[in-house]
């Protein structure tokens, strides 16, 4: 699949604000960081996101493995609202 080009019209201030942002945070541009902004809405921060990293999932295995050996379970209603 070809890339789509985008051409994006921001106020002074927005454009201002965001290059400063970008050269806190180490992006190499404005485009990066709309680039960016938009995989985080779109893909990291839905409600059905089944991407993880690499250190989330150790994360999940070692609590579950420390809840087997302390023989610490809950049920799913109890999971969901200790994560809310």
């Amino acid at each position: 699949m070809a890339t789509k080009q985008l051409n994006l019209k921001m106020s002074p201030n927005l454009y201002n604000s965001a290059q400063s942002f970008a050269e806190s945070y180490g992006y190499r541009n404005v485009q990066e960081l709309a680039m960016e902004s938009l995989r985080e809405k779109i893909f990291e921060k839905s409600d059905f996101d089944e991407s993880f990293s690499e250190k989330e999932i150790e994360l999940v295995d070692k609590i579950i493995e420390k809840s087997i050996k302390k023989k610490h379970f809950v049920d799913e209603k109890e999971l969901m609202k200790a994560l809310q």
